[in-house]
């Protein structure tokens, strides 16, 4: 029988290249999706979404490039007949970071994010009492605490049906008629629309006296046509009507 003759100093020097090589290969296929999802997950999540809107679709743009810059190499390769498999993989782990993350950023920046820099941008009222003050006067509210006395008035809650039910309800002080309703608590899906019931927000807190700006615009008009609607059931006038949700803490609230 012969002897197993050692591998030449060239081979074994290809085999750890390889190996390294692989090593490398695995590491960038584990973390660059990650990483991808994260950093644009990252941007058009928060404040630099909100300041540079066109700036951070921007920068998904790069994330976009990359996919097509991992299967350029991915073609690249096959067609000089190496190994693929890594690029293969690269360019799907990316795509799907991207795509996710585009989607998933963007979604979590409409319904969380912009709503909460949009009431932080505008201003803070407090002591506001709904029979004196006029609606055109805190255009720019973002929370407001009103006057002791306070409350909602049940006996003139409305519901607007619109695939979902859009309830509102007149803040007023003292149960107290007022020349035009102005402020009006708002909540979906939690009245009757039939009888005057109002369960919306903090409606059974006895310490809640403040509202958080509405910031949806797509729930605003049909809020307002609850409100033209109570106009009409009640013979009541709401010249410039600004919709709140009612609750006792607006600064927990958006923190939350």
């Amino acid at each position: 029988m012969y002897a197993q003759m050692p591998a030449k100093p060239s081979a074994i020097f290809a085999q750890g290249k390889r190996r390294r090589m692989n090593l490398l290969a695995i590491c960038a296929n584990i973390f660059m999706p990650w990483l991808t999802f994260s950093a644009l997950y990252g941007v058009l999540s928060f404040s630099f979404h909100y300041q540079h809107p066109t700036a951070a679709w921007l920068v998904w743009g790069v994330g976009a490039i990359g996919i097509c810059i991992s299967g350029a190499l991915a073609y690249k390769a096959r067609k000089k007949e190496k190994e693929a498999m890594w690029y293969n993989f690269s360019t799907l782990a990316i795509l799907i970071a991207v795509v996710f993350a585009g989607i998933l950023g963007d979604m979590n920046f409409w319904y969380n994010m912009q709503p909460f820099y949009d009431i932080e941008n505008l201003n803070t009222y407090p002591n506001v009492n709904p029979a004196k003050e006029k609606g055109q006067q805190l255009m720019d509210a973002g929370r407001v605490y009103f006057a002791d006395g306070t409350g909602i008035d049940m006996s003139k809650a409305m519901g607007f049906k619109n695939l979902d039910l859009y309830c509102v309800a007149p803040i007023v002080v003292n149960n107290d008629a007022i020349a035009s309703y102005d402020f009006w608590a708002v909540g979906l899906n939690c009245c009757s629309g039939v009888a005057s019931d109002f369960r919306c927000g903090e409606f059974n807190n006895l310490h809640a006296r403040s509202g958080l700006r509405l910031m949806r615009d797509d729930q605003r008009p049909f809020f307002r046509l609850a409100v033209q609607q109570a106009e009409a059931a009640y013979n009541i006038k709401a010249t410039h009507p600004l919709f709140f949700y009612w609750m006792q803490d607006p600064v927990a609230e958006m923190n939350s």
